[in-house]
């Protein structure tokens, strides 16, 4: 793959997340979500920490493993913060050439392989921001065939149950994004619809070790 190939599918993916976080009403950060241990504001901490990690391997050349969580900007809205920083990010990465390979904890990587894992991250978490929402709203066709490969490649039995969730079987006649979905431990025909998806608190890291920001562990 090359670096612009990945950068395609970082942009797709980024603009599928965008669109979902417009469903996100107020007081909803709290609500559940299809990430186990997680709600709606633990998730989106989780994401804009996930888009600065590939903010600064262009910038930077490495993604340390873990790092001291930023303070916060200001008063901002999580999804204003998590849409800026996807903005941000967009940029930096079509700027510039930047460094290739990427440094991840030790072991590198080509940039275009770094994008492309973000890619999959990115759309996947946009589809269960818009699930916590109480919003059907599919990944498109062709990204989800796309990421899909990148997805079989990238998560290993290794990465289970710390970074991703265990696989489910997908429904019959499966889409490509339902096949994506499974694969990646999340069940399109049970979605977590807003505040009657259980109306479970789950506050930040619970049950889950440590919590998304400042660690580059995941538990969705």
């Amino acid at each position: 793959m090359t670096r612009s190939a990945g950068l395609d599918l970082l942009e797709r993916a980024i603009s599928y997340a965008l669109g979902s976080l417009r469903l996100v009403p107020a007081g909803a950060l709290e609500w559940p979500t299809p990430c186990r241990d997680w709600d709606l504001g633990s998730l989106l901490g989780h994401l804009d920490d996930s888009l600065l990690a590939l903010t600064e391997a262009v910038d930077l050349g490495r993604v340390p493993l873990a790092r001291a969580p930023e303070e916060p900007a200001g008063p901002a809205h999580p999804v204003v913060v998590v849409r800026r920083r996807a903005r941000s990010l967009l940029g930096a990465w079509a700027g510039a050439a930047g460094p290739d390979p990427v440094e991840i904890g030790g072991t590198r990587l080509a940039a275009a392989v770094v994008s492309a894992a973000g890619a999959v991250e990115i759309a996947v978490h946009g589809w269960d921001v818009a699930t916590a929402c109480g919003e059907d709203r599919s990944l498109p066709p062709a990204l989800a065939a796309d990421l899909l490969g990148f997805a079989r490649l990238l998560v290993s039995e290794d990465d289970r149950p710390v970074r991703f969730a265990a696989p489910v079987d997908p429904p019959p006649r499966a889409s490509p994004a339902d096949l994506l979905l499974a694969y990646l431990g999340r069940d399109p025909r049970r979605p977590v619809a807003g505040p009657a998806g259980g109306g479970r608190p789950r506050g930040r890291g619970a049950g889950g070790g440590a919590g998304p920001r400042g660690s580059r562990r995941r538990a969705c």
